[in-house]
């Protein structure tokens, strides 16, 4: 395959980095294709239907003909080097598509001309924006619906603000684009180009007094002129550029990699990252500079685990000069470890390079002490630097998963440890009460896809049993607590004896666990057996077998015996008193309330808000997107969604989509509450 010059040095100027971002079908693989081939970097692109392309080298994407990982090529164009990742846009797959923008300077969102602004576009924005990232929508598929492209920029202003001006035009029906920034002549399908020129030069000259006096002036500033203050309006949001493009027939491609050159910044240029120095609330801000001669500071925003290759860790260097000799630790860990391999990707494929710059996306692999958003450094006072922490949709999909060979329960567990540490939105755990091991995903496909792994990659069958919601329990009332535990064996016996107070706590407040003992009679080596006994109640629950929350525990009287006390005794007695004190404190069952956005045409509108409210569900809001088509916010219990996608697809007739994310939890309704109980079997006493 043919490839750029990989071993050469690119100047930290003359590097850009983009991902791209964007709803499924949105072309953003073909994108990436054309663009690779365009540049000289492969021979022929590749596609989706014959599973040929380089970012979609995994053999399920292939098979299901959609992006599931984040993958990174990179390419040459015009003396610069550019690092693309490329992005899943399901909502199910957040946990590879999220951690991409921390290691670029332009958010690209992709958008389908055909489909126009759909609910993913418009939740990438927001992330890009959160991390405070240039921003550039490419609107792909210019060749698919021409007539169309007119009302989609006016959407694009209207939903993401009238900021988002076009760098070129489409003309002749799209089968290429017209530059309306540094040329102000000709026409394109939209009419002529100065209107478009004139607005942008009007935007970028606001951010620059200097300028603006200019303009005033003279009518015009030179666009060959404005490099800073465009630099200036991209990353401050003044400025969101729009380019069209078709990635199928070609047009736009060539300019699009001239815009990346010749407009988008360099990691000289862009805003740079949100790293803390510190730990917890000392925790300070700090900003790493892309000086090559400083001490290194890079962040690992993926890790891949293979079952032949080992993992590998895959980074973006913000500060300094990474070589093959280098010595760099992992976080706080106080043994480094030697690069003695550094590589750039290109897909699957692993291109040894000599160094890596501030802006090189690189990767390290067989370490491993790497793990997802680890900081390398080679300096030790660096220990307890890391970047601001993604905001990631909590996992609410839930599936009980068992091996299908009794015994191999523990390679189970290895396994699903690497196939979360290559995802953060994948949580896994081990109920106690049911002996359930519990798999926690954004969504049905996204567990799917962690099921057809296991038996793929690693060759491994489980049994499921239907999803498992993720219901809380907490308390509304204030209320005490008391256990006595005494057990005679012969010999030396037990005893723990423990009083103590519970209230609720806010929302989302967690735990807190009071020592108020006076005069010893709890003696100071058992308190931590008795707030090892509380929580393990916290873990296991008290009403439901469900995880308990929002709760403070004040410990405030007991007694011992100077020889039958032990750990056990008063982990046993807090157990039990915390259990007492629940049952006294009117608990309540939490259920996960879902925040849904559903893009559907707009004539089944009203059959999709009456179908929310039966589920007891609320519409919040609603907004057009394109013309015909409508977004639909809401809120709904968790519970009410099993096999949502076949009911909405009956509702619209397979053209509904939805995403959610965890809102927040509120009580069950007394009857739901009923029905968990009632089940449910209580802890051996012993």
């Amino acid at each position: 395959m043919p490839s750029p010059a990989h071993g050469a040095s690119a100047a930290i100027e003359a590097i850009r980095t983009l991902a791209l971002v964007g709803p499924s079908a949105a072309g953003k693989t073909g994108l990436v294709e054309a663009l690779l081939h365009r540049s000289g970097a492969i021979g022929t692109p590749g596609s989706l239907e014959r599973g040929s392309t380089v970012s979609d080298f995994d053999p399920l994407e292939r098979r299901m003909q959609h992006s599931l990982n984040s993958a990174v090529m990179h390419l040459d164009h015009a003396g610069t080097r550019i690092h693309l990742i490329d992005t899943p846009g399901g909502a199910d797959f957040l946990g590879q598509s999220l951690p991409a923008l921390e290691a670029v300077e332009t958010a690209a969102i992709v958008i389908n001309a055909a489909t126009g602004i759909e609910p993913m576009a418009v939740r990438m924005m927001e992330y890009a924006a959160s991390r405070h990232l240039d921003r550039l929508i490419v609107v792909n598929r210019i060749d698919a619906a021409p007539e169309k492209l007119p009302a989609l920029l006016e959407q694009i202003r209207a939903t993401f603000g009238t900021e988002c001006l076009p760098l070129n035009l489409p003309d002749a029906g799209g089968t290429k684009v017209v530059d309306c920034f540094y040329n102000r002549e000709g026409h394109s399908d939209f009419g002529a180009v100065d209107a478009a020129h004139r607005a942008l030069v009007e935007q970028v000259v606001e951010v620059d007094a200097a300028f603006v006096e200019r303009y005033l002036n003279d009518g015009d500033v030179d666009a060959a002129e404005l490099h800073a203050p465009l630099e200036q309006a991209l990353r401050e949001g003044h400025l969101i550029p729009v380019c069209f493009v078709s990635a199928k027939t070609g047009a736009g491609v060539a300019e699009l990699l001239d815009v990346i050159v010749r407009l988008l910044p360099s990691p000289t240029e862009g805003n740079p990252p949100d790293f803390l120095n510190g730990e917890g609330d000392a925790a300070v801000p700090m900003q790493a500079s892309p000086d090559a001669s400083l001490h290194v500071l890079a962040h690992v925003f993926k890790v891949t685990v293979d079952p032949y290759v080992g993992k590998m860790g895959i980074f973006r260097v913000h500060q300094g000069t990474l070589t093959r000799d280098s010595l760099l630790y992992v976080g706080d860990g106080r043994k480094p470890f030697k690069v003695g391999h550094l590589f750039m990707l290109q897909g699957k494929d692993h291109v040894e390079v000599p160094k890596a710059l501030p802006g090189d996306i690189v990767a390290v692999a067989k370490v491993d002490e790497i793990h997802f958003d680890a900081v390398l450094h080679d300096a030790a006072e660096d220990d307890h630097i890391h970047l601001k922490p993604l905001d990631f949709p909590v996992p609410v999909h839930g599936l009980a998963i068992e091996p299908k060979r009794h015994g191999d329960e523990q390679r189970m567990w290895e396994i699903l440890t690497k196939l979360v540490d290559e995802d953060p939105c994948l949580k896994v755990e081990h109920v106690a009460t049911t002996n359930e091991t519990i798999v926690y995903g954004l969504g049905e496909l996204h567990l799917r896809v962690l099921l057809e792994r296991l038996r793929d990659v690693y060759r491994f069958e489980v049994h499921t049993r239907p999803p498992r919601i993720a219901y809380r329990e907490t308390v509304t009332a204030p209320a005490e607590g008391h256990h006595r535990h005494k057990k005679q064996t012969g010999g030396a016996g037990q005893f723990g004896e423990v009083f103590l107070r519970i209230e609720p706590l806010p929302r989302g407040g967690g735990f807190e666990f009071v020592d108020e003992v006076k005069g010893g009679t709890i003696p100071g080596q058992y308190m931590p057996a008795v707030e090892k006994g509380v929580r393990e109640v916290l873990a296991h629950g008290a009403i439901a077998g469900y995880p308990v929350v929002d709760v403070r525990v004040v410990v405030y009287d007991g007694k011992h015996h100077s020889v039958d006390s032990k750990e056990i005794a008063f982990a046993t007695a807090g157990r039990k008193a915390f259990v007492d004190a629940i049952a006294k404190a009117r608990p309540i069952v939490l259920e996960p309330i879902v925040a849904i956005e559903i893009g559907a045409p707009d004539h089944a509108m009203g059959d999709i808000t009456g179908d929310l409210s039966s589920k007891r569900g609320m519409v919040t809001g609603t907004a057009n997107l394109t013309a015909g088509t409508v977004l639909i916010k809401g809120q709904v219990p968790m519970s009410e969604l099993a096999s949502y996608q076949s009911r909405l697809n009956a509702l619209t007739a397979g053209q509904g989509r939805y995403t959610i994310a965890l809102s927040h939890y509120e009580a069950v309704p007394p009857a739901v509450q009923q029905d968990l109980t009632k089940g449910w079997q209580a802890r051996d006493d012993e």
